[in-house]
């Protein structure tokens, strides 16, 4: 468990960096990251998640069918369901999330390892970490990978410490959520 709470650590820490001031033109590269796109087994049961526990907002919904004018699943080649979940913030901080109906994808023959080479872990700071924990961790095949706990992180300029409460779950497909909730109100 101390392992884990090491690279929360440095996890975290990096989660910080998304209450600081958008980064000033002068200091600007050429590429934005606009949103992460999830590939999941069951489309409702996400939305159970990301935006009923979490309280993201569904921004897009919609059904992409090809051929382009197939009027069902029925009539088209290959269909999916795509939608977009937004947090506070309409540019990034996008979460898309596809469900594969026709052709269905395949389970994947085994899950990632949290914290290995190649899985991911989102980052979401949580105004009421008590309260959206408790929604989250209820979900349906969610797996509850740490509680609630407070722990601390070097400052940003190294003069003290930025005390912060994390928990760690996985959602229904196995993907790596970290829910924290800052103790101070600006971490520099």
């Amino acid at each position: 468990m101390r392992v884990l709470s090491v690279l929360l650590a440095v996890l975290a820490s990096s989660s910080l960096q998304s209450l600081a001031a958008p980064v000033p033109e002068a200091r600007q590269v050429p590429i934005d990251l606009r949103r992460t796109t999830l590939v999941v087994e069951d489309m409702e049961r996400t939305l159970d998640f990301y935006r009923d526990a979490l309280g993201l907002k569904v921004v897009y919904d919609n059904v992409i069918r090809t051929p382009r004018n197939a009027g069902s699943d029925d009539d088209a080649e290959r269909s999916l369901r795509l939608v977009f979940l937004e947090a506070n913030d309409d540019y990034i901080g996008l979460i898309g999330v596809i469900e594969y109906r026709k052709p269905i994808k395949p389970l994947p023959a085994e899950k990632t390892t949290p914290f290995s080479i190649g899985s991911m872990v989102f980052v979401f700071n949580a105004k009421n970490l008590d309260e959206t924990f408790a929604r989250a961790s209820q979900v349906p095949g969610v797996n509850v990978l740490s509680e609630p706990e407070e722990t601390s992180y070097p400052s940003y300029d190294g003069s003290g410490t930025i005390p912060v409460r994390v928990s760690v779950l996985q959602d229904p497909d196995g993907y790596v959520v970290e829910l924290n909730q800052l103790l101070v109100d600006s971490p520099r």
